[in-house]
């Protein structure tokens, strides 16, 4: 299972009410979509193994938030990546350049996970599948989004403070 968080914008009590949330659901695995906006952000989700992109807040911060993913043992895929999990390719973009996003969504992964519009979404762009959880910052209902990959099955799970 794979918690999926965005749009956190160093907001540390909801962050940690966000991730306390997945765990309690069984996510094996955090994502975080981008927007995290300080190093404390990286060290809060990095209780599990944790894979991260930036966000357009976060390029003044870029070079800390890589030096907090080396220190806590997160993955910094920067403007975009992907990594595999039980088999499928998860590629992982904040997505407000389609720059980024584009040649991620070209290499037609299996799914695409997404933030930046602060909205929860699950829709299907070809073969892959893009998952946005929503926001924890801005926004009247703060959510994240569970993922299990095996199931094909995502739920979005509000966060209450």
């Amino acid at each position: 299972m794979i918690g999926i968080l965005a749009d956190t914008h160093n907001h540390v009590k909801r962050t940690l009410a966000g991730v306390r949330v997945l765990q309690e659901q069984g996510a094996e695995v955090l994502v975080h979509c981008g927007d995290l906006a300080s190093p404390e952000i990286v060290e809060i989700c990095a209780v599990l193994p944790l894979y991260f992109v930036f966000g357009n807040h976060d390029a003044d911060s870029a070079a800390d938030l890589k030096q907090a993913a080396k220190k806590h043992g997160a993955t910094c895929l920067e403007w975009g990546g992907q990594f595999e999990h039980r088999s499928k390719r998860i590629a992982v973009v904040h997505g407000h350049m389609t720059i980024d996003l584009r040649p991620l969504l070209e290499s037609e992964p299996d799914y695409l996970l997404t933030g930046h519009t602060h909205t929860a979404r699950d829709w299907q762009s070809g073969p892959t599948r893009r998952i946005n959880p929503g926001a924890l910052f801005r926004t009247s209902e703060p959510s994240v989004a569970l993922l299990d990959v095996v199931a094909d099955d995502v739920r979005f799970l509000r966060v209450v403070v």
